[in-house]
């Protein structure tokens, strides 16, 4: 009868994960996993692999669940012992460390290295924070395209030109996986090989008592959680995806967040990962106030680490968001050599630091999910460097603020490209601010008739009930607020140019 262990991996599991796992286990967590809340736990676990009938579904969620025990082990390790990491020792990145992107030279040969490439693209999340039912990357945001649509036109557009195959992966999750299959299904007769695989679905665990909430394998969704992108390599080793790409001929993984729409294939920094035989970079960009909460490559102890601000000790969270010290933020456009991921895989596998994401679930208990994050894994590949890359390459859909950016005429698209308008005159993004009204796609749309011209733009804040006419335009800082119980109705054809407009339509220079 198959179970999980605490020194062994599962007998029913072979290959690469049990390898892995049963070092992993007995090494590092043995003495955690005497423990009563390991022993525990895997009671639990054993119970719902012991409850599954079907034996190609039970070896799966086997795997999972051995992968997910490892984990677990590991964050009881590392609460017991209070681990942290020692300020101190914390130091911005070497100039070796995050090469500048203005120094990597042109791609001479394009098409050989292009047919070592395959894209990934991470795409596990929905799109409740922006009012969607179903995959965020299911959202119409330019001309009538979905981010998939747009990724979909970026691959094709690369194999006819340079007429080559790079095959386009996503990464689902079991909350985006149905959907996204049906959707894929237009794309048949488009010149695009097209792959998916689903990362792994761990169960939600109870913060007081430690036990996982679910109590079967097959119970309600809500039980369960994806736990972050960082298990790309268990899930895509799992699927066995890296060898099929490695026996076509791909050595090359791009990978990014698909709600990143300047997240494209750039043949100077492929030519670069090439060339120096870097098994993993990572694409860095100036941090501004807007980014202050985003990850940093920094140097830890000689080597290059990503740090997360969920990682930054409480008394220095304010350190860690100053633009002085961490001048840079990673981007999540990852380039990573596939022979690479395969040889940490089949050996000690990743250490990859662990995120306590605290929940509260449909039955409103307390429970935690432990999470990684795809980039802290840079510390394991060799010569593993930052870019530093333009802001145009990271260019994320996160709310119907960026939405208003990307879809207006601050924006040109070209083969499933975004680029900006070179009749702007600064090259940078606004800092667009729109308030509560405005925070679903839904009602996005109902408040503008069309989407302003925002090309001499600097600021934009709205706040409240406001709704805007057809072929407005906003130059400079513009700042309106329709405060409770009044509306504001910009008529159509309307130019506001450093102005600060409230209730009645009142314009007052600013």
């Amino acid at each position: 009868m198959a179970s999980l262990d605490t020194t062994t991996a599962p007998a029913a599991q072979t290959g690469t994960a049990s390898k892995r796992a049963r070092g992993q286990t007995a090494m590092d967590f043995k003495s955690a996993a005497t423990g009563v809340s390991a022993k525990a736990m895997r009671n639990e676990l054993n119970a719902m692999i012991q409850g599954i009938d079907d034996p190609d579904f039970k070896k799966a969620f086997e795997a999972e669940m051995q992968s997910f025990f490892i984990l677990f082990n590991r964050y009881l390790a590392e609460r017991a012992k209070g681990q942290k990491i020692d300020w101190d020792k914390i130091q911005p990145p070497s100039p070796e460390q995050v090469v500048p992107y203005s120094d990597l030279p042109e791609s001479t040969n394009k098409g050989e290295l292009l047919n070592k490439l395959a894209v990934l693209k991470l795409n596990g999340g929905l799109g409740t924070t922006m009012g969607c039912v179903g995959p965020k990357s299911i959202i119409e945001v330019r001309e009538g395209m979905t981010f998939l649509d747009l990724s979909v036109r970026q691959i094709e557009h690369l194999n006819s030109a340079h007429n080559v195959n790079v095959p386009f992966i996503l990464m689902n999750s079991f909350n985006t996986d149905d959907d996204t299959a049906r959707i894929i299904q237009k794309y048949a007769n488009h010149r695009i090989e097209l792959m998916t695989f689903n990362q792994s679905r761990y169960p939600r665990v109870n913060k007081e008592t430690l036990l996982p909430t679910p109590k079967s394998a097959v119970e309600d969704k809500g039980a369960w959680y994806p736990p972050g992108h960082g298990d790309l390599f268990d899930a895509i080793m799992n699927s066995g995806l890296v060898d099929k790409l490695l026996a076509s001929g791909k050595e090359y993984l791009f990978v990014s967040n698909v709600d990143n729409l300047g997240a494209v294939v750039d043949t100077r920094i492929l030519e670069h990962m090439h060339a120096s035989g870097a098994e993993f970079l990572m694409e860095v960009t100036d941090k501004t106030k807007a980014d202050v909460k985003g990850g940093t490559l920094i140097n830890y102890e000689g080597n290059v680490r990503l740090l997360e601000i969920a990682q930054v000790p409480n008394d220095h969270v304010e350190d860690f968001k100053s633009v002085r010290k961490f001048k840079i933020f990673n981007t999540n456009n990852l380039w990573i050599n596939l022979r690479a991921i395969k040889r940490i895989m089949e050996n000690d596998g990743m250490d990859l630091e662990i995120i306590v994401n605290h929940k509260q679930s449909d039955k409103g208990e307390a429970v935690i999910q432990l999470e990684t994050a795809v980039g802290a894994a840079i510390k394991h590949f060799n010569n593993a460097h930052g870019i530093n890359v333009p802001r145009s390459r990271f260019l994320p859909v996160k709310s119907c603020s960026d939405l208003l950016l990307i879809t207006s005429d601050l924006y040109q698209l070209e083969h499933g490209q975004l680029r900006m308008n070179p009749s702007r005159m600064f090259q940078s993004t606004p800092v667009v601010k729109l308030g509560d009204h405005f925070k679903k796609v839904s009602a996005f749309q109902k408040r503008f008739k069309t989407i302003p011209s925002l090309l001499e733009l600097d600021h934009l804040t709205v706040a409240g009930d406001v709704s805007f006419g057809r072929a407005v335009t906003l130059r400079g800082t513009v700042i309106i607020v329709a405060n409770d119980g009044q509306r504001i109705e910009l008529p159509d054809g309307t130019t506001l140019e450093n102005k600060l407009v409230s209730g009645h339509l009142k314009l007052t220079d600013h």
